[in-house]
């Protein structure tokens, strides 16, 4: 399955877009909190789009540049609306670098592999800080259905996953303190 057309589709289906303003998306942080994508993914996925009619291209003229807005056709709604709507089981666990070396923590000093925790604790409490600020633009729960009230949910997971591997940090962290005092 091309989940990358998916969220193609979903992006173009908020308002004609231009390839640009997707690549833009994919940057944002409520975007990249969960999903990511290229330029060099990105237009050779809205050339397929296109060749199977899921959306259309219109050539407008804006301050003497042509830009190309995208928009949904009928049958990319469709495809799209049959897609979000489906149940599957989990993907596999995501890829993460840092728990990788941490399981390899025994080739290590142990001060360096709590320089390495400290370090990654720092970070995270950033990325949890920088969507507790993104939260702030939600003064209220967005009403179900509105494109924020999707990004609210995701925000909210995005905030629980980092406070979830804060607490991973944490415990780590204790287990050094334990282990090197013992």
């Amino acid at each position: 399955m091309r989940t990358l057309k998916y969220a193609i589709l979903g992006l173009i289906r908020r308002g004609p877009v231009t390839g640009y303003d997707i690549a833009r998306e994919f940057r944002s942080q409520a975007l990249s909190n969960f999903w990511h994508a290229k330029h060099s993914q990105i237009y050779p996925e809205l050339k397929k789009l296109l060749e199977e009619g899921l959306i259309t291209c219109e050539a407008v003229l804006q301050r003497g540049k042509k830009k190309k807005f995208y928009s949904l056709t009928p049958a990319g709604e469709e495809d799209f609306l049959q897609w979000v709507q489906l149940d599957e089981p989990p993907e596999p666990t995501p890829k993460d670098v840092f728990r990788l070396r941490i399981y390899y923590a025994d080739a290590m000093e142990a001060s360096r592999c709590r320089q390495l925790l400290e370090s990654q604790r720092e970070k995270h409490r950033e990325r949890l800080q920088a969507l507790e600020g993104m939260n702030q633009k939600f003064a209220c729960h967005p009403a179900v259905g509105t494109p924020e009230h999707g990004d609210y949910l995701v925000l909210q997971g995005a905030i629980l996953r980092e406070k979830a591997y804060l607490d991973w940090l944490e415990l780590c962290l204790r287990e050094m303190a334990f282990t090197t005092s013992s």
